[in-house]
C-alpha cells in the first residue's frame, strides 16, 4: 500500500513537472526544484485528507472532524509550527492527532477552571513562539513574523474566549484542545525531541 502511494505521487508530481517544464522551458532548476517541493506537499495533504476524512466517515466522525480540522487550521496558518520530517510519519501523526482529538472533544467535559487557565497559558505561548519556522520554510521577514504573531495572538483569544461562552460542549472542548496541539506544534521541546532546529530565521538574519 505505502509502495503504491510512494508510485502515484512519484507519477502525478512528476507528470505535473513535465508539463510545467514544456510550458515553460527557461524556468531553472532551482525554480523547478520549489516548484517540486510545493507540489509534493500538495499532493501529500490532499492524500493525508482524504485518507483521514475516510477513516472519520467509518468511525461516525466526519462532520465533527472537518469543524476541528476548520479551527485548527485557523490558529496553525498564523503561528506555523513543526512538520513531520517524512510522509508516512505525518499521515501517522495526523490520524491519530485529529481522530483522537476529535473522539475526545465529543466525550469529555472540561471543567471552567481548565479552560480559563489553559486559555490564559495557550495565549502566553502564542505570543511568545508563534510564529514557529521550519528549517526548510524560514520566516525571515520581520515585518511578517510581527504580523503572523498579531493575527496568532488574535485568533487565541478569539479561541479562548469562544471556549468559555459557547454552550456546545463539542465546540468549546475543540477551540481548547485546538489551542493545546498548536501550542505544542510550536514548543522549542518538541523541536527539540524530534531533532529539528528551531528559530530557524535567525540563522539567515546572521548571514
Amino acid at each position: 500500500m505505502l509502495a503504491r502511494g510512494i508510485i502515484m505521487k512519484d507519477f502525478v508530481v512528476g507528470n505535473s513537472l513535465k508539463i510545467i517544464k514544456k510550458s515553460y522551458p527557461d524556468y531553472s532548476n532551482e525554480k523547478m526544484e520549489v516548484l517540486e517541493y510545493g507540489l509534493t506537499g500538495f499532493y501529500m495533504f490532499i492524500s493525508k485528507t482524504i485518507i483521514i476524512f475516510t477513516i472519520a466517515y467509518f468511525l461516525g466522525i466526519l462532520k465533527e472532524l472537518i469543524f476541528f480540522m476548520i479551527i485548527y487550521t485557523a490558529i496553525r496558518s498564523f503561528s506555523f509550527g513543526m512538520h513531520a520530517t517524512s510522509s508516512i510519519i505525518c499521515l501517522i501523526a495526523s490520524a491519530l492527532t485529529f481522530l483522537s482529538a476529535t473522539y475526545v472533544s465529543t466525550l469529555i467535559i472540561l471543567p471552567i477552571w481548565f479552560k480559563v487557565l489553559f486559555g490564559i497559558l495557550g495565549i502566553i505561548l502564542i505570543f511568545k513562539f508563534s510564529p514557529a519556522d521550519t528549517e526548510k520554510k524560514p520566516i525571515v521577514s520581520p515585518k511578517r513574523r510581527a504580523i503572523y504573531k498579531t493575527l496568532s495572538m488574535l485568533i487565541a483569544i478569539i479561541m479562548v474566549i469562544c471556549s468559555l461562552i459557547i454552550k456546545d460542549n463539542f465546540i468549546s472542548n475543540s477551540c481548547t484542545i485546538a489551542l493545546l496541539i498548536q501550542c505544542v506544534m510550536i514548543s522549542p521541546l518538541t523541536y527539540k525531541l524530534t531533532n529539528q532546529k528551531y528559530d530557524n530565521y535567525k540563522y539567515y538574519q546572521l548571514n
